[in-house]
């Protein structure tokens, strides 16, 4: 996972028009760039012996699981794409993830982030989530520098909510049955082949250069 916010942070630096998919093979903790390092999900975190990787986009904490999707368009600031309603345009920046759902049979929206668990980023009341049937499946972060927009952004294949409410201290009644996955929507293809398919729909949303 450093390595695929690496490359993200790299494409950035770059400031051309690109797009990545990554999946991921071990478990972590991302969060983002204002949260203190000594936060208690990241403690929490760290004695349980998961990874915790910072990323230079915004919100804050999310686990993810190996089999994971990571996506990331970059365009640059100049791009008409970007506009000035950059900060709450995910659906015209996810819209390449959603065309891919609706290629699994899956609608979904972008739509205002719930406002449940300040720490879980997508349970948060910051940005906006990817909802399937009412279950948030995805996120996405942003960073803008004086040359790109990255826009950041996960979809869930896999999910462990008693790990998550353990994690970020979500007691009873949890917020977390507002999650949900591509595994238990009933997508079972390998997170490979769904890393191809999603970059596709991406691809063909943006016209841009990028690789799975």
């Amino acid at each position: 996972m450093p390595e695929s916010f690496a490359e993200d942070d790299r494409l950035l630096r770059g400031g051309s028009a690109a797009f990545r998919v990554a999946v991921l093979r071990e478990p972590a903790v991302s969060f983002g760039v204002g949260i203190r390092s000594g936060s208690a999900f990241l403690a929490r975190a760290e004695e349980e012996g998961l990874r915790t990787v910072r990323r230079s986009t915004g919100g804050s904490g999310l686990l993810h699981l190996p089999g994971d999707l990571l996506w990331s368009v970059v365009l640059p600031r100049s791009d008409p794409r970007v506009g000035h309603d950059f900060l709450s345009a995910y659906a015209r920046f996810g819209r390449g993830v959603v065309r891919f759902l609706e290629r699994e049979g899956l609608a979904s929206t972008w739509g205002p982030a719930p406002g449940l668990a300040d720490d879980y980023c997508t349970l948060s009341g910051r940005g906006q989530v990817l909802s399937v049937g009412g279950r948030i499946v995805g996120g996405a972060a942003q960073h803008l520098t004086a040359r790109a927009l990255l826009h950041q952004g996960t979809l869930s294949v896999g999910l462990d909510r008693p790990a998550i409410d353990r994690l970020f201290g979500l007691r009873p009644p949890s917020p977390s049955p507002r999650l949900g996955s591509l595994r238990e929507l009933g997508r079972n293809a390998p997170p490979g082949r769904l890393a191809v398919d999603l970059a596709a729909g991406i691809a063909r949303d943006l016209g841009a250069g990028g690789s799975p």
